[in-house]
């Protein structure tokens, strides 16, 4: 019989941080990461008030004597008992929280955007490269098959040279114009002391930007930004539209909003070569549109066997075709393969933090980067700025 997560011989032990009571992503890290059987939650800061956090406790599989009040006491408590965290916590929280767990030794996987500040992402990126600790960022749409599938192909040249890129995310659940409508669980998102700065622009623009830079390389060279609160009573923004100049005459847009009638999660990217193109949506994600000019569109479909499958994409498939996977495998998969880092480390290796198959810190550097030219654009009145 193989053994279990070697060279450790057990399951790695999760400390969840932030997702209790109505919370919808807390949940999503607990399914993710236990889907695979190689982790299990061993203790859980599921609120910052230990009486809440042990309320929510029964939810997670867990006991009230695992529950801990803050990230503080857990990984204070527990650090010597645990291989990571997952911070599952309102955005202003992610730098200090996982600076503590990596000064704790822990390994971390972090939900986006990464940070609120430059300074911090700077300062979570010499953490990690000083600690030799794996640092996954949980822009979890890169976990799906066909997407590992698209970016196999614009790497290989399959459309030839890219001449533009578009990606798109549209909700429309903010569309509520009075703060006590917005939805609860979702209300610190609108909050710029919880949030950050931004409100949908680092909430969704982030995975859009993300989706594009992770299938195709790209690097900005400049970008112009549009953005706007079409509710008088947020204080953040809601909607925007972001022009990018990748050089090389090669364009690309990012389109967002959160005040769209009846949108739910429309995620969607269209990469544009020389001699194809490639489309894929959130809400369809079993499929890739391959065109071509003059040529039938083909759709390539996810199968863990398939022969037009890029190995990337057939390893990140776990049932056969025809049965759709989704939303939670795609955020496992990020869970998978920070968990093989994880080994490596425990063998003794070193990791190169730039060059791993979850988005990591500097990519998490980089969607702060985003956030900060967009809104730099925005005050002078859309501009183009220099990346």
């Amino acid at each position: 019989m193989a053994q279990l997560n070697p060279p450790l011989g057990r399951l790695l032990k999760m400390g969840l941080i932030g997702g209790g009571g109505a919370a919808f992503i807390g949940k999503v890290h607990a399914v993710a990461g236990k889907l695979d059987h190689r982790a299990e939650i061993a203790a859980a800061a599921l609120s910052r008030d230990l009486e809440t956090s042990r309320a929510s406790a029964a939810a997670f599989g867990l006991t009230p004597e695992q529950a801990y009040g803050g990230a503080e006491s857990l990984i204070a408590s527990m650090a010597d008992q645990l291989d990571f965290v997952a911070i599952a916590t309102p955005n202003y929280t992610h730098a200090p929280i996982a600076l503590a767990a990596l000064n704790a030794g822990l390994h971390v996987i972090c939900d986006k955007p990464m940070t609120t500040t430059a300074k911090d992402a700077q300062d979570l990126i010499q953490a990690v490269e000083s600690s030799n600790r794996v640092f996954a960022l949980t822009h979890n749409y890169t976990g799906y098959p066909l997407v590992r599938q698209a970016k196999a192909m614009v790497n290989s040249g399959d459309i030839g040279e890219i001449i533009a890129v578009r990606a798109t995310y549209t909700q429309g659940w903010l569309h509520a114009m009075n703060p006590d409508e917005t939805p609860a669980r979702g209300a610190w998102k609108s909050d710029p002391e919880l949030a950050g700065p931004s409100g949908a622009l680092g909430d969704i623009g982030t995975h859009a930007y993300n989706l594009i830079t992770h299938v195709t390389n790209l690097v900005p060279q400049k970008l112009s930004a549009s953005i706007r609160s079409y509710a008088p009573v947020r204080t953040l923004d809601d909607y925007g539209q972001v022009n990018i100049d990748f050089g090389n005459d090669v364009l690309g847009m990012v389109n967002f909003s959160q005040v769209s009638h009846g949108r739910l999660n429309d995620l969607w990217i269209e990469v544009d070569g020389t001699t194809g193109s490639l489309i894929w949506r959130q809400e369809c994600p079993n499929q890739l549109e391959v065109r071509r000019q003059g040529e039938s569109m083909i759709q390539l479909e996810r199968h863990p066997a398939g022969s037009d499958l890029h190995a990337s994409a057939r390893s990140a498939s776990r049932i056969p075709p025809g049965h759709p996977e989704g939303f939670y495998e795609a955020f496992a998969n990020i869970y998978r393969a920070a968990y093989d880092d994880m080994l490596r480390v425990a063998k003794g290796e070193s990791i190169d933090h730039r060059q791993t198959v979850y988005p990591n810190v500097y990519d998490g550097a980089d969607g702060v980067r985003f956030i900060d030219r967009c809104l730099e654009s925005n005050r002078q009145q859309s501009q183009w700025i220099e990346w």
